[in-house]
């Protein structure tokens, strides 16, 4: 059995986030999905990138709400210089007019969902993970290879990161994700994550996570395993038998 656990070092730093998870199983490889679904999702994917537009406010991209708040969250732990979140990686992309494009179907699945709510949303694939995946401060030293990296980049001591007994799975928070976890065309069953820091989007976090997991289910032809709200008050659950 294997279960995603919140440390308390996580709810010392953010008592109020909300974390939305859904786990999928069976889903299908990228050359198993109908031409035709992965047109809709690439046509899905472009609507999203037309829907964050509604989030942006502002030019400059940190003036943003649903940004500034993970500019904040951000100062509260020790992140690799430059370290963003992966929300406004996306939103700044939008903003500059250069578009998010169709990646592998899973990946286009989370970055729709990503868009169209202005939340950080990750995947990862839970038969490379090793034990628990927890969500924590580390003592630094994480072993790390970045998604599309040559080089190993271990963890910051007081850093805020995704890690199973293997290493570090995703680093500041959800800034980068690693080459061991991270979905590829072949994987068959998902972690998928939606972040929050803000207690006023609450509604928004739960349609991000209905609408994920339909996507899912539809697109990929998954079962959902699980479905949760992760709080401090219900701060684990199970992912896999």
């Amino acid at each position: 059995m294997k279960q995603f656990v919140t440390e308390d070092s996580f709810w010392e730093l953010f008592p109020d986030a909300r974390i939305g998870v859904v786990v999928a199983h069976g889903m299908k490889s990228a050359d198993q999905v109908p031409p035709e679904d992965a047109s809709a999702l690439a046509r899905a994917l472009a609507e999203a990138n037309g829907k964050a537009d509604q989030h942006l406010n502002s030019n400059t991209i940190s003036q943003n709400q649903v940004v500034a708040v993970w500019r904040d969250a951000y100062q509260r732990f020790k992140t690799k210089k430059g370290a963003r979140c992966s929300v406004e990686n996306l939103l700044k992309r939008v903003l500059k007019g250069n578009s998010v494009g169709s990646i592998t179907p899973s990946v286009d699945v989370y970055n729709i969902v990503s868009l169209t709510h202005a939340l950080p949303v990750g995947g990862e694939d839970i038969d490379a993970m090793e034990g628990d995946i927890r969500l924590g401060i580390t003592r630094g030293g994480d072993p790390f290879r970045p998604l599309g990296e040559d080089e190993d980049a271990p963890t910051l001591e007081g850093e805020l990161c995704y890690r199973d007994d293997a290493g570090a799975i995703c680093r500041c928070w959800n800034w980068r994700d690693g080459e061991r976890t991270a979905l590829t065309d072949d994987s068959q069953k998902a972690f998928l994550i939606i972040e929050s820091v803000d207690p006023s989007r609450a509604d928004d976090l739960e349609a991000a996570v209905d609408q994920l997991a339909e996507l899912v289910q539809r697109y990929l032809g998954a079962s959902i395993f699980a479905k949760q709200i992760v709080t401090r008050d219900n701060p684990s659950m199970v992912i896999d038998e």
